[in-house]
């Protein structure tokens, strides 16, 4: 007989306010995935665990908080959980630069095939700093990540995700101290909340996280969406899960401006420009990136041509963004 797989439980790390807190994760089966090994083959082994999941689906997760206080959740069929729980003075368990860290576990005394046995995840959510000056909310495909989403096929990005490892994946130059000073703002030390917003599944959360933390960007939320709703029609008048994810950020933090970053490859602009149509006092900038492919390019120019609500920048380098942004007192 086959020995089962430990359990575990994956926390994405999320965000939330001083009476707001809000966790989003997963339980699966832990299929032992390298994020180390650099060989090829254990790369597209590890891409085919990230997919062919086994979720742990309609069991009960509990959330410890460092006051004592206990949440409870439930996963949905995928293996997916959600705990929103409205508190008070959430930032007073938070460190300097605003992230509360909890402990997660199985609700259930008879779970015991954890890892180590111990039925013990850790978890963190962002609760932005009074501090900070601005947001930010950034694409991470072909913005921070060489990707090849203009790729005939997408080829590249097929390519880059199954046979390159996090560590080795290329970041765009300049991008990481870019949204350092972003991070710091205009005194140095405004602690600027950072979240990255992708088309990604969830699959390759733990990815993306590498290659951000190995590539020294600033510590943000990461947002991707599920698997089964990237390949399920979605309703005709649903709007996309990118625009859906930074208009909650907007609402989450409604005194808080934002900057927003992406690129010109796919529906950045046109989901951009719509977000600040609907907020046109608090969308401070809007940076692309300029990618190689003409047509796309030229749509993109032609979007722009008469758009006057706020700043879009097509900018070919991170020197070009520093510059507009120090400009205009976003950073020092």
């Amino acid at each position: 007989m086959f020995k089962k797989d430990p359990l575990q439980i994956i926390a994405f790390q999320g965000y939330g306010t001083d009476t707001h807190f809000y966790a989003r994760g997963r339980a699966l089966e832990d299929e032992s995935i390298d994020l180390e090994n650099q060989n090829t083959w254990h790369l597209i082994v590890n891409t085919w665990k990230r997919f062919e999941t086994d979720e742990i689906k309609n069991v009960g997760i509990k959330v410890s908080l460092p006051n004592g206080k206990v949440l409870n959740g439930k996963t949905d069929r995928d293996g997916y959980f959600k705990i929103d729980a409205n508190l008070k003075d959430l930032s007073k368990l938070t460190n300097n630069e605003g992230w509360l860290s909890f402990e997660l576990s199985y609700n259930d005394a008879n779970i015991k095939r954890t890892i180590q046995n111990d039925n013990k995840f850790p978890g963190e959510i962002l609760i932005p700093s009074t501090k900070a000056q601005f947001g930010v909310a950034s694409d991470i495909d072909d913005t921070i990540l060489h990707t090849g989403v203009v790729s005939t096929l997408k080829w590249k990005v097929i390519y880059n995700s199954v046979f390159k490892h996090a560590k080795n994946r290329i970041p765009l130059e300049g991008a990481a101290g870019f949204y350092h000073k972003l991070h710091r703002g205009v005194s140095g030390q405004n602690v600027n909340p950072i979240f990255y917003v992708s088309h990604s599944p969830w699959n390759l959360y733990r990815y993306l996280e590498l290659f951000l933390r190995q590539h020294d960007f600033p510590k943000g939320p990461i947002l991707l969406r599920n698997l089964s709703n990237l390949l399920r029609r979605q309703p005709q008048n649903q709007k996309p899960q990118k625009e859906r994810e930074i208009i909650n950020l907007l609402k989450t933090y409604p005194n808080l401006p934002f900057i927003l970053i992406g690129d010109s490859g796919e529906n950045d602009p046109d989901i951009y420009i719509k977000i600040a149509e609907e907020f046109p006092k608090r969308i401070l900038a809007i940076y692309l990136r300029s990618v190689k492919h003409k047509a796309k390019m030229k749509r993109v120019k032609s979007l722009l041509d008469n758009y006057k609500t706020t700043k879009v920048l097509l900018v070919e380098s991170s020197a070009q963004a520093i510059k507009h942004a120090k400009e205009h007192n976003f950073i020092a």
